[in-house]
């Protein structure tokens, strides 16, 4: 006979269960069932008007599947947490519950199709309510906007293949901080409602924990802050005169009290529905019943209260998390980037060249980056183990991104005449709706047989190049550097031959202690810093000569980082800097700077192009400091500095006073010099963590915490710990001073290039009937971005997705060549659209952001 009771409550008496609080994690000793049972017979003296309230009693079993333990337990955790709810209801008739996330809910599937069935039947009678509608409960401040998108899209449609519905109300309540960007990305994802607990009320102050959201849209959502805790595993009584109390000034009259074992699952306990049961019965007490989300804000909209508006995003919890475990950090921007860049090229290339669109592929790749986007996994607060899965999840996803569009674009450069056997050809492809100029580097076969190089597109026009050192030391290859002008969303045929190229004026040079261009002169200082020159105005970038200034934190936090607002205890600084150029041509020149500090080395290769206006870097840090982080600090020469952060699909102003604030891919500081608009983004590829304190604007780059360390654990130094972020991390970064406000400096198409820069293939020599250059997509707003192209879901259709960037009501027209036709439409500021394509009829629709 198959046991159904593994999680009775004479087990739960003799366990102890890690339980998250609003303030952070405490262990939590489940008190024995007796000594609970003799406080019933203590009811509570309920106020005078308890009576008018409603507490909707919510079962819950809050599942970490990776936290202080590796997700194959996960996956155990949640089959015995859903196998007890399932008891409990039989048990006792009324009894509710909810549970989000779509892959709990696959691996049921898999796993256990009787229980599935049995969830099913609650779920049908409404006593079983799944919440969420996304993939997994993730960080809501680290994933890219396209990645909260896959999210709902993901887990909507897999609640829909296994349910019938979909989800109704949003759901992360032990998510470390939510984005203002996420109301937009909801309602479009027909989830009308949301619960968070994170930041509390020592944290953020709102003026009611029952709240209209409004994101940086303008879109509103009715919103929900758990009061205390999402876990409560013993008698409610206690939590309930809590709520009462704390919710007595607040304008509803409904309220939500959650219940159940968790982190580890667990669920409903009998303790719990006793005590609400022996609630129920009690003269003068508020109307207790078990109830879900769902119910809740049906009831709220009838009471109609009169609930205030937030226009902020909600931070700040956990601030240390925007930063630990650098490599996941990097490792979920990468896999985005790649996977987004490969459904574009492949959904592109399966219309216009018969490329392999491997939908199975792409989804199962999205589905684990989602996976490891889990609170405890991307804020880097899980055990080392997990470290080791992520590394493995991120590569699968990158392999399936890296096979799916280098195949794509093989193809085409099959279909493109390269016909010189005495010439080499690369294709590069382009996958930003914009025309792109980049430096290409491919390593060739160049050897001593060839009296000279010259670079051309397919036209015949001479192309600037120049060569490097290749990355091996074997035979005549070596690195072929080339400028090539790439259409947008579309290819160019570049030609190396034998031939003489055109002498270069102004290139960009490195000498010494100084690398310029004709636009900046960058000098480098003995402490590694940098001295950054405007050679337009013979302004300073910096207010001193200390730009990108490598500054070591004292930092005794957690892991976590609990109950911190600013990491500003400076205890040193990365000096003694060795000066030594690498690269001088006509293209670009670039100089490394290596300096120390501690144990640790710091490698920065900066570079600069001709003509170009920003400074770029390669930045590789061997770390191996403790309860330290790095920072780089950017002084900003500007009076009445604004400071902006990128989020996710948008941006915000914070106040500039030294707070740690997570972010996205860049960060400004735009003012005044000489009554002038001027500024400074930095843009990198792998960075989450920032502060901007008056005009000093820093990127966190480093931390050195113990693996799940946390408060009032102290650590003794004397003992050995595995300490995260120990040894070499790589990232890139730019620098691009602007002399206007960042919306009108491309910013946003910067940091675009930079994480997913253009692609090249080799290629033989063969026939083709293909032109060698072309653009196949294009937008006419450089503020409005095609963030995303795919194939839909259901069928062969093309989904193209669009986010207006900068704050600006835009008219914009998108030209599909590759379907031979158009699409003209308005953007309000920040609006994220989807359009559909139909390849049939060409018709395009706007749906929403599950496709729908």
């Amino acid at each position: 006979m198959k046991k159904t009771n593994s999680n009775s409550d004479s087990n739960l008496s003799r366990r102890t269960f890690i339980g998250r609080t609003a303030v952070g994690t405490a262990a939590i000793a489940i008190t024995p069932v007796s000594s609970v049972f003799a406080n019933f017979n203590k009811p509570t003296n309920w106020p005078a008007n308890a009576e008018g309230i409603t507490f909707h009693m919510i079962g819950h079993a809050h599942i970490d599947p990776v936290w202080l333990w590796p997700w194959q337990e996960g996956i155990s955790i949640v089959h015995s947490s859903f196998r007890s709810a399932l008891d409990r209801m039989n048990e006792t008739p009324g009894v509710e519950f909810i549970s989000s996330s779509a892959q709990f809910y696959e691996w049921v599937a898999e796993n256990d199709p009787e229980m599935l069935e049995q969830i099913k039947k609650r779920v049908d009678e409404g006593s079983w309510n799944f919440v969420g509608g996304w993939w997994i409960e993730p960080d809501v401040n680290i994933p890219g906007g396209e990645a909260f998108v896959r999210q709902g899209l993901y887990g909507q449609q897999t609640f829909q293949k296994l349910f019938g519905k979909k989800a109704k109300v949003g759901f992360n309540p032990d998510s470390f901080g939510h984005t203002s960007t996420l109301p937009q990305i909801l309602k479009k994802q027909e989830l009308d409602y949301y619960v968070f607990m994170r930041p509390g009320p020592h944290e953020k102050t709102i003026p009611a924990d029952l709240f209209k959201w409004q994101g940086l849209d303008g879109t509103q959502i009715t919103t929900y802050r758990i009061p205390f805790s999402y876990n409560d595993s013993n008698s409610v009584r206690k939590r309930t005169e809590d709520v009462l109390e704390r919710f007595q000034d607040q304008p509803m009259k409904n309220y939500m009290s959650f219940y159940g074992v968790g982190d580890h699952g667990g669920g409903p306990t009998k303790i719990n529905i006793s005590s609400i049961l022996e609630m129920q019965k009690e003269n003068g007490a508020p109307k207790i019943v078990f109830s879900t989300p769902e119910q809740y804000f049906a009831a709220i909209e009838k009471e109609n209260p009169q609930i205030p508006v937030v226009n902020d995003d909600l931070q700040h919890h956990a601030v240390g998390c925007y930063t630990a475990e650098a490599e996941i950090k990097k490792g979920n921007r990468q896999s985005e980037a790649l996977l987004i860049t490969a459904e574009k090229i492949a959904a592109i290339g399966n219309s216009s060249w018969g490329a392999v669109y491997p939908k199975n592929d792409f989804t199962t790749a999205w589905q684990r980056v989602l996976f490891l986007q889990f609170h405890d996994s991307l804020a880097g607060t899980s055990v080392p183990e997990h470290s080791q899965a992520a590394r493995e999840g991120y590569g699968f996803a990158q392999d399936i991104a890296h096979q799916a569009m280098y195949k794509a674009v093989q193809k085409l450069e099959w279909q493109i005449a390269a016909e010189d056997p005495d010439s080499q050809y690369f294709v590069a492809f382009n996958p930003h709706a914009w025309d792109v100029s980049e430096i290409i580097e491919y390593d060739f076969n160049w050897g001593s047989q060839h009296k000279g190089s010259r670079v051309e597109d397919e036209k015949g026009n001479t192309l600037l190049h120049q060569w490097a050192a290749g990355t091996t030391e074997t035979g005549s290859r070596k690195k072929l550097l080339t400028e090539v002008k790439i259409p947008a969303m579309g290819y160019r045929q570049v030609r190396l031959k034998d031939g003489d190229s055109p002498a270069i004026s102004n290139p960009a040079k490195a000498e010494g202690d100084i690398l310029e261009n004709e636009l900046l002169k960058v000098r480098f200082n003995k402490n590694g810093t940098l001295e950054l020159t405007d050679k337009s105005t013979g302004k300073q970038v910096f207010t001193n000569t200390n730009g990108c200034r490598a500054v070591v934190i004292d930092d005794k936090s957690d892991t976590w980082s609990h109950d911190i607002k600013a990491f500003d205890n400076e205890i040193g600084e990365f000096g003694n800097a060795k000066i030594v150029v690498l690269e001088n041509g006509p293209l670009r020149a670039k100089t490394r700077v290596i300096s120390n500090w501690g144990d640790s080395k710091l490698t920065i290769d900066w570079t600069l192009r001709k003509g170009s206006p920003n400074l770029e870097a390669a930045v590789s840090i061997d770390w191996h400091e403790k309860l330290k982080m790095l920072k780089f600090s950017f002084p900003v020469n500007v009076d009445s500095p604004v400071a902006t952060y990128e989020t996710s699909y948008g941006h915000i102003v914070r106040t500039a006073n030294g707070d740690e604030d997570p972010g996205q891919r860049w960060i400004d500081v735009t003012g005044k010099q000489d009554g002038k608009t001027t500024g400074l983004a930095v843009i990198n590829d792998a960075k989450y963590g920032y502060s901007i304190k008056g005009n000093d604007m820093r990127i966190s780059v480093m931390r050195s915490a113990v693996f799940a360390h946390h408060n009032p654990k102290v650590l003794d130094m004397e003992q050995e710990y595995i300490w995260m972020d120990q040894g070499i991390h790589t990232f890139k970064m730019m620098l691009a001073p602007h002399k206007e406000s960042w919306k009108e400096s491309s910013i946003v198409q910067l940091a675009e290039v930079l994480v997913a820069p253009p692609i090249s293939v080799y290629q033989g020599i063969h026939g083709g009937k293909l032109p060698k250059s072309g653009s196949l997509l294009s937008i006419d707003k450089q503020n409005v971005i095609v963030s995303s192209v795919k194939l839909a879901e259901d069928n062969d259709d093309i989904i193209i997705r669009c986010v207006e960037s900068s704050g600006i009501k835009s008219d914009v027209k998108l030209n599909l060549a590759f379907a031979k036709t158009e699409w003209k439409g308005s953007f309000s500021p920040c609006e994220i659209k989807t359009l559909r394509l139909n390849r049939k009829s060409n018709k395009i629709t706007e749906v929403n952001l599950l496709e729908a």
